[in-house]
């Protein structure tokens, strides 16, 4: 098994497409072609994750956060980014992140969140815009039910729990083939006249180039006319943050002391607390001070997140409690959740779920 093998999986299941544009995903470090002996899951890569990922015979890690996150201009050792770097390629081990993708995956990260505290009625907190794409395309009307199929066959067509969805209208096209054309209906130097289906299909923006390759392959035409527009639609399925509820309410001050137990939390730090039971629960794992107001808007009686600065905690107003759990700690289980992918993946091979705790802030 290669490298790429994995990086297939993990793309089939969170998409780098649907990464934030500021984030640093995918292969890092490392060659796509190389063969496997073992795969580290780990929440960071730090130097001590290499040293156990080469204890363990483990030749690639797959690391939730990215190591390499702006440009690095020089590999000097000055920088414990560096030297994990450096590390890495003495000891032709590849380093792969995922990080935003599976944010904003429906069953990633917040979603994992949400099964630590049982949430039930789930839905996306912050749905991620421009996911949808929308395919439009102009088929001899003989062909029209081969070029669908083919589309359905690659994803095209899905729309949330409905598959095979499309829209067609029926008209006329018309060409005319000069003397280089090699037209498979009509005679070159002749305007031709063809009955046609034009077919609207939508799809996810990640499927774009498969759905092209497979309009080419699947359409009957040299030169095929298509357009593909991004659709103001939201995808409740991509997007960052999750709400949920909880079974039953219950008062503000016992449920902080549930979230500290419940995310080994040396501290929660939260603003004032409500007199009103909590039910609604907002969630986002790691930094999550701009998403506050989409909590607020959704009614949330609680919203639970880290790297919450002074002045954010004013923004609560009465409306809710802003509880802050730690960024190490909202996301400590997301490590868990990719070991179980991979694992059920490739079943007859060595995928380790690390044993460091990367947690950089220490309480006392």
């Amino acid at each position: 098994m290669q490298v790429n093998d994995v990086i297939s999986a993990i793309e089939n299941w969170a998409p780098l497409a649907y990464a934030e544009d500021f984030d640093n995903v995918g292969l890092l470090v490392g060659d796509r072609k190389m063969e496997l002996s073992g795969v580290l899951i780990s929440l960071d890569t730090l130097e001590e994750v290499v040293d156990e990922a080469i204890e363990q015979n483990c030749n690639m890690i797959v690391s939730f956060h990215p190591i390499i996150f702006g440009g690095l201009k020089k590999l000097t050792g000055n920088s414990y980014v560096e030297r994990v770097v450096i590390k890495a390629i003495q000891h032709n081990i590849a380093i792969y992140a995922m990080h935003t993708a599976l944010d904003n995956h429906h069953k990633g990260v917040n979603y994992k969140i949400c099964d630590q505290l049982n949430l039930i009625n789930r839905s996306i907190l912050v749905p991620q815009k421009n996911t949808i794409n929308k395919l439009v395309t102009y088929i001899p009307k003989a062909d029209a039910e081969n070029v669908r199929e083919a589309l359905f066959e690659v994803g095209a067509g899905s729309i949330g729990n409905y598959d095979k969805c499309s829209f067609t209208i029926e008209g006329s096209g018309s060409f005319n083939p000069n003397d280089e054309a090699n037209p498979t209906i009509g005679e070159k130097g002749e305007t031709h006249f063809e009955e046609e289906v034009q077919l609207n299909v939508t799809f996810p923006k990640h499927l774009t180039s498969i759905v092209l390759q497979k309009l080419q392959e699947s359409h009957p035409y040299e030169e095929v006319a298509y357009e593909i527009t991004s659709l103001e639609n939201k995808n409740q399925q991509i997007g960052i943050g999750m709400l949920g509820e909880l079974e039953e309410k219950i008062e503000p001050k016992k449920f902080i002391q549930q979230l500290k137990k419940t995310f080994n939390c040396g501290i929660v730090r939260h603003s004032d607390l409500l007199d009103k039971a909590i039910k609604k629960v907002a969630v986002l794992g790691g930094s999550g001070a701009f998403a506050i107001n989409n909590a607020k808007q959704k009614k949330a009686d609680i919203y639970i997140t880290a790297d919450l600065k002074y002045h954010d905690f004013y923004k609560a107003e009465g409306k809710l409690i802003l509880a802050d759990i730690g960024h190490y700690e909202s996301e400590q289980y997301t490590k868990d959740l990719i070991h179980s992918y991979l694992t059920k993946k490739f079943p007859n091979f060595a995928i380790v779920l690390s044993q460091k705790n990367t947690n950089p802030i220490q309480y006392s």
